[in-house]
């Protein structure tokens, strides 16, 4: 998969997981009369929201993506929808009346609009970015010129002191 391949794909997971435990928490709150589902059903629902995120986002997708994205959001709200279900303090069980699978309908159309957005938004700004980060920081060029420094004068008392201090046998002292 391309590096754009990876950010759609990843943006795409993100937002299809935030997707699915967004509507599934505001429609139990809305069908269950205003009561927000317990924490042990919200830590369920996240868990069960992030692996469907990451399953999303580690599939790639070349052509007919608006069919996998909407398929994708709707597997979500379903997952969302049994995760809450199997929790028990769902007010409604499992049962699927004509209005909720009309909101769960329009909730798929504008959550799949929102994530095309998302991830055309992203692609432009990572375009962007990276036509910033590839002019800004080239480095300026300097001129050092051709000069360098070599030594004029050379001392030939120290180089005698420094090569007979080395001459001579080499061990422990002799004792005498």
């Amino acid at each position: 998969m391309d590096s754009r391949g990876e950010v759609l794909a990843r943006v795409r997971g993100a937002a299809v997981g935030s997707f699915s435990g967004a509507v599934s928490i505001a429609a139990h709150g809305i069908a269950g009369g205003g009561m927000p589902p317990s924490e042990s059903a919200v830590v369920l629902l996240l868990a069960v929201c992030a692996a469907m995120g990451a399953a999303v986002s580690s599939v790639a997708v070349r052509d007919r993506d608006w069919l996998f994205l909407v398929a994708s959001l709707a597997a979500g709200q379903l997952m969302g929808h049994a995760t809450l279900g199997l929790t028990g303090d769902h007010a409604h069980g499992f049962g699927l009346s004509f209005p909720m699978m009309a909101a769960h309908a329009t909730a798929i159309a504008i959550s799949a609009a929102l994530v095309r957005g998302a991830e055309r938004a992203c692609l432009r700004a990572l375009a962007a970015m990276s036509r910033i980060l590839l002019t800004v920081p080239t480095p300026l060029r300097v001129d050092t010129g051709t000069w360098s420094a070599t030594p004029v004068y050379r001392a030939k008392l120290s180089l005698w002191l420094l090569v007979s201090a080395a001459a001579g046998t080499r061990g422990p002292p002799a004792f005498v």
